[in-house]
């Protein structure tokens, strides 16, 4: 699993954030996307790396415009009822 996170323009509410995440869904196989317009990034989690100038071009498109793109491993949390050690 790979974590993308983009840093965004152009985001000033709640509306921004679902016409960013629609675009992402609609484009791109992935598994989950979440955006916050407070903070100007999208965190997509996808079962493979992305194309990064197809990422720029779908978001440009909507009207926003990608600062950075960073990428990661991505695991996802194990749930423990006996805390982190």
């Amino acid at each position: 699993m790979i974590k993308t996170v983009l840093s965004i323009d152009g985001m000033m509410c709640g509306m921004c954030e679902s016409h960013i995440n629609d675009t992402i869904r609609q484009s791109f196989k992935i598994k989950k996307v979440s955006s916050s317009h407070t903070k100007g990034i999208t965190e997509i989690i996808s079962e493979n790396s992305l194309d990064e100038n197809a990422l720029i071009e779908t978001v440009g498109k909507t009207g926003y415009k990608v600062l950075e793109i960073k990428t990661e491993p991505y695991e996802k949390k194990k749930f423990s009822l006996f805390g982190r050690k």
